[in-house]
């Protein structure tokens, strides 16, 4: 199992989570934040924004999915333009549902 973590433009995620869920990808997480990458934030005329709006969109896939679901959101968050995001891939040793104990995705 994988973890699949993509900082993108808010405006892009309604698209992406859309994306997901055509794909069969329904469970995910969601959370706004805010942060910047190698551009240190943007100027705007005189005012620099040191810190942009981002959401995180997180999920956990089987390994045979990895490519599938990055290349999902790559197409659908894509602007071509700084800011686009990043997506983080890690491993997942295990995955326990609270209700019922049972191990696994």
């Amino acid at each position: 199992m994988k973890m699949i973590k993509a900082i993108i433009r808010p405006e892009a995620a309604d698209d992406v989570i859309d994306g997901l869920e055509g794909a069969g990808f329904f469970s995910l997480t969601k959370i706004d934040v805010f942060g910047r990458g190698k551009q240190k934030g943007i100027t705007v005329g005189i005012i620099h924004y040191d810190e942009l709006p981002k959401t995180v969109i997180m999920l956990v896939v089987e390994d045979k999915s990895v490519e599938e679901v990055a290349k999902l959101i790559k197409y659908k968050a894509y602007t071509g333009n700084y800011g686009d995001g990043k997506i983080f891939i890690t491993p997942v040793d295990d995955a326990y549902t609270i209700r019922t104990g049972v191990s696994g995705l």
